[in-house]
């Protein structure tokens, strides 16, 4: 066991501050990564000050993040897919049963007995898991990926939840050329959501209710911008998507979307918003159309959009920041202030 330098919350009120955690030395199957940057999820937020305490109670002190690439320092003896000196990536799961139907499908974030990377059980050192506001970490092999060596590191640690999470339902619901997909919402996921649309060969649409957005939107690669609240804007495109990507975490509209959608076509929501929406059945019976949810991606899945992002150049859109200012950021991200993710830059750890 060893000390790693790390940034906690100690309560639901207090500010993110630098502290020290342990982590296990490496066991047989381990990687040890010295973590170079990592990026800063909506969701840190809301395990950070405990508003998910219905769902997952935060357990303090925490140290959240997910979206973690660093350097392998040292491997177990029985670890065969790294080596000291890799890059190496670690996201939103660091374990699972591994015997369960979903594991067996590769399909491991939907595992009963997964653990997440950060306010989990920790099977190893008790207490619970802690995430990537740190120098180092130590996870399985089995759910260490490979980061490709031409891929800007501080913009590629956000694809390890955005990236993925925007990535998976594309391919799951068959975006490709020739597809007409929509994107709803220009934020952290949403900008994802437009380049890998854009990257899969579909004609993309984004829909924001910020004007001032659309020189954005059509730089990362989107075709059209509509802006939500011009309904004759709307109207010209009703049943006319194949896919639509809702990545809107606040309370919307979510039928209009629905219209929009051709017969047998999806609206995945990937935003989470705190009050249910309400959906009318009709939109969904007349044209066969189907609402449906998707949560990152297994494993596998989440190497394989790695190796995407290499082949087409995509990270993330990101503002990298000192650890110091990650309280800051915090406060930003609540108002939307940032284009599109922060990213931490972990060598300031070291002046810690």
């Amino acid at each position: 066991m060893y000390n790693s330098k790390a940034y906690a919350a100690a309560s639901a009120a207090s500010p993110l501050a630098s502290t020290t955690v342990s982590r296990r030395d490496p066991a047989g199957h381990d990687v040890q990564i010295e973590i170079l940057f990592c990026g800063i999820c909506h969701s840190d937020l809301h395990q950070v000050r405990n508003e998910w305490s219905s769902l997952i109670p935060t357990v303090y002190p925490c140290v959240p993040g997910h979206e973690i690439v660093g350097r392998v320092t040292r491997v177990g003896s029985s670890v065969t897919g790294f080596k000291p000196g890799d890059l190496a990536a670690v996201g939103c799961l660091v374990d699972s049963d591994r015997t369960c139907p979903e594991c067996q499908a590769g399909l491991e974030q939907f595992c009963p007995n997964l653990t997440l990377t950060y306010n989990f059980p920790d099977k190893h050192l008790g207490g619970v898991t802690y995430g990537g506001y740190s120098d180092s970490i130590v996870v399985d092999e089995r759910f260490v990926l490979h980061v490709p060596s031409n891929l800007d590191l501080a913009g590629a640690a956000p694809l390890l939840c955005a990236g993925i999470t925007t990535y998976s339902p594309m391919r799951h619901w068959g975006v490709t050329k020739g597809k007409k997909v929509g994107v709803v919402g220009l934020g952290g996921l949403g900008h994802m959501g437009v380049k890998f649309a854009h990257a899969l060969g579909a004609h993309v649409v984004v829909f924001t209710t910020s004007p001032n957005k659309m020189d954005d939107a059509l730089r990362l690669g989107a075709d059209e911008v509509i802006v939500s609240r011009n309904a004759g804007e709307m109207q010209k495109h009703s049943g006319s998507f194949d896919f639509i990507l809702d990545a809107v975490s606040a309370g919307h509209d979510i039928n209009a979307y629905i219209q929009l959608l051709r017969r047998d076509g999806n609206l995945t929501l990937v935003g989470a918003p705190e009050i249910p929406l309400p959906v009318a059945s009709f939109g969904l019976l007349f044209a066969r159309r189907s609402l449906s949810g998707s949560l990152i991606g297994g494993i596998a899945e989440t190497q394989e959009m790695l190796d995407f992002c290499s082949a087409h150049d995509i990270t993330a859109d990101v503002e990298v920041i000192p650890i110091q200012k990650v309280n800051e950021a915090f406060d930003r991200m609540l108002k939307a202030d940032v284009k599109y993710r922060f990213s931490i830059d972990m060598a300031s750890l070291k002046s810690e």
